[in-house]
């Protein structure tokens, strides 16, 4: 797998992984924050995207699916700090890294 093709597939998670956070967080906004039920309609088209996006990955939805589980433990752990301002701990870098390990060990079985 060439490097341009590994930075285009992780982008590709990660905004995969922003699209499905998003289209969970904004009924989380409305069922537990007294956000209004309009926030159901960017939801579903987040959800929608999110799904969409699945899609464009270059591998059987599978291992796609595997893969992309890596990347969205990441990401919803930066979620986490940047927008719900929680503090992150040692536990939460090192389970991050070894999702990311078996991201890449999937990964790289893409073409064999």
């Amino acid at each position: 797998m060439s490097v341009l093709l590994i930075a285009k597939t992780l982008g590709l998670f990660f905004i995969t992984a922003i699209a499905e956070i998003i289209g969970c967080y904004l009924p989380y906004l409305w069922l537990k924050k007294d956000g209004s039920a309009w926030l159901l309609i960017p939801a579903a088209i987040s959800l929608a995207v999110f799904a969409w996006l699945l899609t464009l990955h270059p591998a059987e939805s599978g291992r796609v699916y595997a893969a992309y589980g890596g990347v969205y433990v990441v990401t919803a752990l930066l979620w986490l700090k940047a927008v719900e301002g929680a503090s992150l701990s040692t536990y939460d870098a090192v389970g991050a890294a070894f999702t990311l390990t078996g991201m890449a060990i999937i990964a790289v079985g893409w073409n064999h």
